[in-house]
């Protein structure tokens, strides 16, 4: 049996999730090029399968973290090592994530799987946290206290619209889930490893790379 497995986005469904998690079936809102081209590339790839029978699974995630890791992920490594105070403690979403070593056993899990799947699945940790939460949990991996205090939220966002960040503010204090459920019950599938283990292993790597070595 044929089957192609695409690595796409939750941006798919759109940047703020909103009162419930996002799942599979909802309607699709890309908000950038990023997110159009990769909502474009599952189209083509039904349109594909349809004609060829090889069936197509779109798998689509949230930030995936890991050894390498970078953009605003890395910053807030950066940040939680070095203990850069940040206004972040009244920060009240919720943001889910999917470690590289979770996002790899799902794929297997998919090319091994023995029945036909034919759709779009949602990956997760399966543990979301808010950003202060996340920033205490790198930092209690990294060794480091947290040093967060508060902000009010609204002058915030102003002050990093006014410092041209206003995409940066977005993406650290507004609630993006997925909903895995509908994965879970079609695979018999587990993130085998924790939030807290996953961020466990990305901290080691980040201590690692910071090591100066010597042949």
């Amino acid at each position: 049996m044929k089957r192609f497995v695409f690595l796409s986005t939750v941006k798919v469904n759109g940047e703020i999730s909103g009162a419930r998690p996002f799942r599979a079936d909802d309607p699709p809102n890309p908000g950038d090029d990023y997110a159009r081209s990769k909502f474009e590339g599952e189209q083509e790839l039904g349109r594909i399968g349809a004609e060829s029978g090889m069936q197509t699974v779109c798998i689509r995630s949230p930030l995936v973290y890991g050894p390498g890791v970078g953009a605003n992920f890395l910053r807030l490594l950066a940040w939680a090592h070095r203990g850069v105070p940040l206004p972040l403690a009244l920060i009240d979403n919720a943001r889910s994530l999917v470690s590289v070593w979770n996002l790899c056993d799902l794929i297997h899990t998919v090319l091994r799987h023995d029945g036909p799947i034919d759709r779009t699945l949602m990956v997760s940790d399966g543990h979301d946290v808010s950003t202060p939460v996340l920033i205490r949990m790198l930092a209690a991996a990294l060794h480091r206290p947290a040093r967060l205090f508060p902000m009010p939220s609204a002058l915030l966002q102003t002050l990093s619209r006014l410092a041209g960040a206003a995409e940066q503010f977005t993406r650290l204090c507004s609630s993006l889930q997925v909903d895995i459920q509908d994965t879970r019950e079609r695979l018999n599938w587990s993130p085998p490893l924790t939030l807290e283990m996953s961020l466990g292993r990305t901290a080691d790597w980040y201590l690692d790379s910071r090591t100066p070595r010597h042949d």
